[in-house]
């Protein structure tokens, strides 16, 4: 049993529901069987959970190739859904831990899963969740509103997952894996903890419902890149990109309360222009900013 979430066991069905969805054979990328799935549970997608079902054979291979999946693997599933991709890696894994939060996709699963035996759904907040396996892959087709907390979240995780591998939308994938002058503070966030990879594009079309813009599946693999203390990094990345159209002196010096004169002459000495952007700097430009700050004449 996990901290803030709850197990559940397989129960067998009432005689109000009709139709069977469990076993292999069933079509779940199916738009017609995801619908009559629904019907059956008197649900609907939940926009607020940005609930929109793949329905192409094709990127869920994408997906499965991309985690290069071993049958001695533990994978840690977010979102499940009604379980298109759970299914999908139960064939090639050992071990799913399958992590929802929407009562009624539990009750989903509770059949499509029931053939699975080395799946184990368990339901809660995937950010209150802590990884109780080591040595685990984390792969997810999240929503927009859960992109930043979640790769965070286990990025910072001292039980950080070996990759992650995530549909996410094609605009924040574009965002992580850019590179200046068009950096942010989520390409620099993810990128010093990670190497990111775009994978694949994704039609919106892939989706039912469809969503109003495409995703992309994208590959992001922990690494220990650089040793600049965390939190003094994070305070100063988040001092420049504090406003991002002007300049890195002027956003550091207000945001740090130090003099201007002070931050300029830090910045040159570490080769940064004063009158630069934020969005100009490299990664390792901010790291070599933290491990200096103290050489500020304060």
């Amino acid at each position: 049993m996990y901290p803030h979430t709850k197990k559940l066991n397989t129960p067998t069905h009432g005689s109000e529901n009709t139709g069977n969805f469990s076993g292999v054979g069933v079509e779940l990328t199916s738009p017609t069987i995801i619908k009559q799935l629904l019907s059956k549970y008197e649900a609907r997608p939940s926009k607020g959970l940005g609930q929109n079902f793949l329905i192409d054979k094709k990127i869920l291979e994408k997906i499965i190739t991309a985690a290069d999946i071993k049958p001695t693997d533990t994978i840690l599933e977010v979102g499940p859904g009604i379980g298109v991709l759970t299914q999908a890696l139960a064939e090639k894994a050992g071990e799913v831990i399958a992590v929802e939060k929407d009562e009624t996709m539990i009750k989903i699963l509770k059949e499509t899963l029931k053939d699975y035996k080395n799946v184990d759904v368990t339901q809660g907040d995937i950010l209150r969740y802590q990884p109780q396996t080591t040595n685990y892959k984390l792969v997810a087709n999240i929503p927009y509103y859960l992109t930043s907390p979640l790769i965070r979240k286990f990025l910072e995780e001292k039980n950080r997952p070996t990759e992650m591998v995530l549909m996410l939308q094609k605009e924040v994938a574009q965002r992580i894996c850019s590179q200046p002058p068009d950096m942010s503070l989520l390409s620099v966030s993810v990128q010093f903890y990670a190497e990111p990879k775009i994978i694949s594009h994704v039609s919106k079309n892939c989706f039912w419902p469809a969503p109003k813009i495409d995703s992309a599946i994208i590959k992001i693999i922990p690494e220990n890149k650089y040793t600049a203390p965390a939190d003094l990094f994070f305070k100063i990345v988040k001092a420049g990109f504090s406003q991002p159209r002007k300049q890195l002196g002027g956003n550091l010096s207000k945001m740090l309360e130090i003099n201007k004169e002070k931050i300029d002459g830090w910045l040159l000495k570490n080769k940064i222009e004063p009158k630069q952007r934020a969005e100009t700097l490299y990664v390792n430009n901010w790291v070599t900013l933290s491990k200096n700050f103290e050489n500020i004449d304060k």
